[in-house]
């Protein structure tokens, strides 16, 4: 996901997105683990994707995202 489209999403959204990518992160990393994982790059996006959508959270409520 890009910064611009991380910004329109609501505080609800972002939290539920960020939940699901942590998730599917968790299973990239098991699979990765196994040698099973297909597309190796994508373990890095999913990580960014995470920071951009925890940086965005943090700029909405002025305290840490933890």
């Amino acid at each position: 996901m890009k910064i611009n489209e991380i910004k329109e999403l609501t505080t609800e959204e972002l939290n539920k997105k960020l939940v699901e990518l942590k998730q599917e992160l968790l299973d990239m990393r098991m699979k990765q683990a196994t040698g099973n994982l297909e597309k190796p790059h994508m373990v890095k996006n999913l990580r960014k994707t995470v920071a951009r959508i925890k940086t965005v959270l943090n700029e909405r409520d002025g305290s840490e995202v933890k």
